[in-house]
């Protein structure tokens, strides 16, 4: 028998208006639907309909993480420094991290993922191969101090997740493992009713082989990704490559240096010279771990520097200062050019291919070089896919124009390999006695993100539209303000529960049947049930919440149908 939950001693207070500071649909509407409530930046409080939608999204991911023979456990939020230390990412997070001592001066943080705990874990209960493979998994909050948490619950500084983890003795396991976690997390986000798609996507500073993002389409998502319409082909943006075309040998002249006075921009460049920005060649100074870095891409396209700082992890990645330049007289701001530096490693866009010629800074004030050669004139040190994606850019696998669209991350899958296996040397007794390093693989949802994502896709005019595996009821009944109508909406909430059908009924008295309905629509549960004018007749109306069909039955044809639905 399901629980009746009655508005009259419920804790909701719903909004007519959005709040002052919110941007996005997920973060007006939970917060006007009265789900969370906004504790402090990037911190919420979940209020019981909030809590009861984020359980039942924590259901579905236990059944299915159950399902391929996970095994949940809860590791703590409070970890000890020396952990993150071992593995390098104390240093790498930097100041994502909410960092602490205790009153004995024992520093810890607050864990933004938990792959080095999980690994000492399994070093202190695994021994022999014979335990192996295992998949662990635990849903617990996480926590990252974000400069500039937004967007409601979807960027916070405190966050449900599920994070899995897989341990096997060769790679072909971590694969097998991998591909169980693709095909729960697919079926995860089919339960949930999220549209998403599975893209391409880089490991970064995780390591690994091979990465995976599960991605929900919405205008409010932080991620961009490619996706092509000739071909299944899908990435995140910072994992498109470019595969430039072979160069046909043609000779160029030598350079020949260019007076070009005020025009330390590619815009002035281009201008001056009346030649389209594609034909320069844009050379972006920063610093990697302290060392200056070139960076070339053509003229006409953009350094993506969270793209660079993927490739280049978990080495820091930032721009060069007015005082990176002081004593370098190779270093000519808004004229550098790759033929004069001196002891800086090139890194170059696959676009700037061996023998092509390039108009480009000549490390002078006030000049620039054409005629500039890759191969001839400089060398690149390391090619590296770092531009700006651009919708119409070729399809890696078909060379369709690709189109772009934003979403939001839901989740993400990795084959770490053996990076954390090496770090606290996870070892265990092989089948010829002799010691196997472990490799692992790391798996993730945004719980809390998923509910977020769930408003942004499904909401419309009126207000959330939950689908029923997650909603916090099947029904809302509607008592429309008589006492008689109320009398019939409790019976008919009470019979409805008996049959196993979750209830919300709205008996608040002295609440006009306008604001009941107005709350209805906004609350968002799929079906709604109204006491209304016929109520003496025993005739209610039924309401489809998504596609507002409705039509008049007796109770009796009521509780049939909404029985047979849930």
């Amino acid at each position: 028998m399901a629980q009746v939950q009655r508005m009259s001693r419920l804790m909701i207070k719903t909004l007519r208006d959005d709040p002052a500071d919110a941007e996005t649909l997920n973060h007006k509407l939970l917060v006007r639907a009265g789900y969370v409530r906004r504790t402090a930046a990037g911190i919420w409080t979940w209020l019981p309909l909030g809590k009861k939608v984020l359980e039942n999204i924590t259901r579905v991911v236990r059944e299915e993480m159950d399902a391929i023979g996970g095994q949940e456990v809860l590791l703590p939020a409070l970890l000890p420094k020396e952990s993150y230390d071992a593995s390098g990412r104390y240093h790498e997070y930097g100041d994502l991290l909410f960092k602490l001592k205790d009153r004995k001066g024992a520093e810890y943080l607050l864990g933004p993922t938990h792959e080095e705990i999980f690994t000492q874990v399994v070093k202190d209960q695994i021994t022999s191969y014979k335990d192996l493979p295992v998949i662990l998994y635990q849903i617990q909050t996480k926590y990252r101090d974000e400069a500039r948490p937004r967007a409601g619950v979807l960027r916070g500084r405190e966050f449900q997740m599920k994070d899995s983890y897989s341990f096997d003795t060769t790679d072909e396991g971590l694969v097998e493992a991998y591909q169980l976690h693709r095909a729960a997390y697919i079926r995860i986000f089919e339960r949930l009713g999220l549209d998403h798609r599975i893209v391409s996507a880089v490991s970064g500073a995780m390591g690994g082989s091979a990465s995976e993002e599960f991605l929900a389409p919405a205008p409010a998502g932080e991620d961009t990704f490619a996706d092509c319409p000739a071909c299944d082909y899908a990435a995140n943006t910072e994992a498109v490559t470019f595969r430039a075309a072979p160069v046909e040998g043609s000779a160029h002249g030598p350079v020949e240096e260019l007076d070009t006075p005020d025009t330390p921009t590619i815009e002035t460049l281009a201008a001056h010279l009346g030649v389209p920005a594609s034909a320069t060649l844009k050379n972006l100074l920063v610093k990697v771990d302290g060392e200056i870095v070139a960076v070339g891409v053509p003229g006409d396209r953009e350094v993506d520097l969270g793209k660079l700082g993927e490739h280049l992890a978990p080495a820091v990645v930032e721009l060069v200062t007015a005082e990176d330049f002081e004593g370098r007289a190779d270093l000519v701001r808004g004229y550098v050019g790759p033929q004069g530096l001196e002891k800086v490693r090139y890194i170059a866009d696959p676009r700037i291919a061996a023998g092509t010629a390039w108009i480009t800074g000549a490390n002078k004030p006030g000049t620039h070089a054409k005629n500039v050669v890759v191969g001839r004139d400089f060398e690149v040190d390391d090619y590296l896919d770092v531009v700006v994606v651009e919708a119409g850019d070729p399809c890696p696998k078909c060379g369709t124009g690709l189109k772009l669209d934003r979403a939001i991350e839901i989740g993400h899958i990795f084959q770490l390999g053996r990076k954390f296996a090496d770090a606290f040397q996870l070892d265990v007794l092989g089948q010829n006695g002799k010691p196997v390093r472990v490799t692992m693989g790391s798996y993730g949802i945004g719980v809390s993100r998923a509910v977020a994502a769930l408003a942004e896709q499904t909401a419309d005019e009126q207000g959330l539209c939950w689908p029923r595996e997650i909603a916090p009821a099947d029904v809302h009944v509607v008592a429309a303000g008589k006492a008689l109508q109320t009398e019939l909406a409790l019976d008919v909430a009470e019979k409805l529960a008996a049959a196993g059908v979750r209830v919300m009924v709205d008996d608040r008295a002295g609440v006009s049947p306008g604001v009941k309905f107005t709350d209805a629509e906004l609350i968002g549960i799929p079906k709604i049930l109204v006491a209304g004018r016929r109520s003496a007749e025993g005739v209610l109306e039924l309401k489809d919440r998504r596609t507002g069909e409705r039509e008049e039955l007796t109770v009796d044809e009521a509780i049939a149908r909404l029985t047979v639905q849930g």
